[in-house]
């Protein structure tokens, strides 16, 4: 996530390469004073050249990178592993946000952070206890977020709202680039936010799937502040002409959110 990283993640050691900013470039703010990211998916990036489209999308004003790992399992889908987060790690000095779509991720958040994950986002409905997983992210000094399926209501998700440093809304079911925005998701990240400021906490209320200009900015309206963009940013068009129509977007609608 590229909001919130802890401090103490700062005193880790990142594999070889350029000097990493734990914190990211500091996203525009809106009136209420906000920060809002965008953080590319690499899941939607050519493979083929991977350092190439992390790059471009970094000199194109990225917040952050996002990477789903997925496991075969929870979702029917294999993509990342700690290897490739390594090996992205030591491309960019930008937060790596990962995405665990995993059935077991208490068993996976050490490789994961050691690879060089600054976020380690964990879904509320996999197998493992989510106190758990909250207190071995928080041990090994990374930033922790939960995310939740679009079929999840946020209920499930609120006991654990002072505890996270991101909640996580799906606005597609995960596993699968390329699928439209669920509009059902909007609720959800008005309720999450109105949570959050309810507690005073500044975690980030973060926005994955079907994140075009058009729907990031009703995401912004929502409340959201990190949004995950995959095809919007790598399927067509310069990359820098599309991070700067999605982050127009984002900021017109968090200003029609602020009342």
């Amino acid at each position: 996530m590229a909001p919130r990283a802890p401090t103490s993640s700062c005193d880790r050691t990142a594999p070889s390469g350029p000097k990493r900013v734990i914190s990211g470039p500091a996203g525009p703010a809106v009136p209420d004073g906000r920060r809002l990211r965008l953080a590319p998916s690499l899941l939607s990036a050519d493979f083929a050249d991977l350092a190439g489209a992390i790059r471009e999308a970094e000199k194109a004003g990225a917040d952050a990178f996002h990477l789903d790992v997925m496991d075969g399992h929870f979702v029917p889908n294999l993509s990342f592993g700690p290897a490739l987060v390594s090996a992205v790690r030591a491309r960019t000095r930008l937060p790596l946000d990962l995405h665990l779509m995993i059935e077991e991720p208490l068993r996976y958040v050490e490789a994961f952070h050691r690879a060089g994950g600054d976020t380690l986002v964990f879904h509320l409905e996999s197998r493992s206890p989510p106190d758990e997983v909250l207190k071995a992210v928080r041990r090994l000094g990374g930033a922790v977020g939960i995310a939740i399926k679009p079929e999840t209501p946020f209920a499930s998700v609120e006991p654990f709202a002072d505890r996270v440093d991101q909640i996580l809304v799906m606005s597609v079911h995960p596993g699968f680039s390329g699928q439209s925005f669920l509009p059902e998701a909007l609720p959800k990240l008005r309720a999450a936010r109105a949570r959050l400021d309810g507690l005073g906490q500044g975690a980030d209320v973060s926005i994955d799937g079907g994140v075009t200009a058009a729907t990031a900015s009703e995401a912004a309206a929502a409340g959201a502040t990190f949004f995950v963009c995959g095809n919007s940013v790598f399927g067509g068009g310069p990359v820098s002409a599309n991070l700067v129509a999605l982050r127009s977007a984002v900021e017109d609608g968090a200003r029609r959110a602020v009342r």
